[in-house]
């Protein structure tokens, strides 16, 4: 899949699950859920090198059915170690110059982290391909309608905070998709292994992203 594909894929599909600090014994069940759910963008947080190895082993078995990519991406040796392992993506809580020119270089979206107008602009400008703005909530929907505004050219997306009774409005407001983390992964659905629920609450913002995209 080339990488402009890929975002088509990211921006069709609209809901990215950041898996963060998943117990190892349970991870494959927790994403299986969720790909059963209708989630098929996955962010592995970059926590350690069980992530990298978790991140490998997903595109073996999935392909270019599911996307997967690195998050909590710091720095370019993290990205390059990243890319090694086939992620699709690769996820920043900032704006690292080297990182995007690093993922760029090997074909891989770029998806650094941002707050202001001066971050979203230059980001985009060094060469970010989606601009995760973070965190979300503190700055709300009817922010994405006013940076939108100025820089209508600049994919937007909010993550930190997303659920499903904000995330309508923050699509509706000019997000291309939005980043879900907690609020998809429940400590206490994934302390019981009630991964029928996990499904569930997957499904349910799917669901929700079709229904503000018809």
């Amino acid at each position: 899949m080339y990488k402009w594909d890929r975002l088509k894929f990211i921006v069709q599909n609209g809901v990215v699950a950041v898996i963060r600090k998943v117990n190892p014994s349970i991870i494959e069940e927790s994403i299986e859920a969720l790909i059963e759910g209708g989630i098929k963008v996955l962010e592995i947080t970059v926590d350690s090198e069980v992530s990298f190895n978790v991140i490998r082993k997903l595109k073996t078995k999935y392909g270019e059915d599911v996307l997967v990519g690195a998050g909590t991406v710091l720095d370019k040796i993290t990205a390059k170690t990243a890319i090694e392992a086939k992620a699709d993506f690769i996820f920043s809580p900032i704006y690292d110059i080297e990182t995007i020119q690093l993922t760029n270089r090997y074909g891989c979206i770029s998806i650094p982290g941002v707050y202001t107008p001066t971050e979203i602009s230059q980001a985009y400008s060094a060469g970010a391909d989606i601009l995760k703005v973070f965190p979300a909530t503190s700055l709300g929907p009817n922010y994405f309608k006013d940076v939108s505004g100025p820089l209508p050219h600049v994919p937007l997306m909010p993550t930190g905070g997303v659920s499903l009774e904000n995330m309508a409005e923050f699509l509706n407001n000019g997000a291309v998709a939005v980043g879900v983390g907690s609020a998809l992964l429940n400590k206490e659905y994934l302390a019981n292994k009630q991964f029928d629920q996990i499904q569930l609450i997957a499904k349910q913002y799917i669901d929700k992203f079709r229904e503000v995209k018809k």
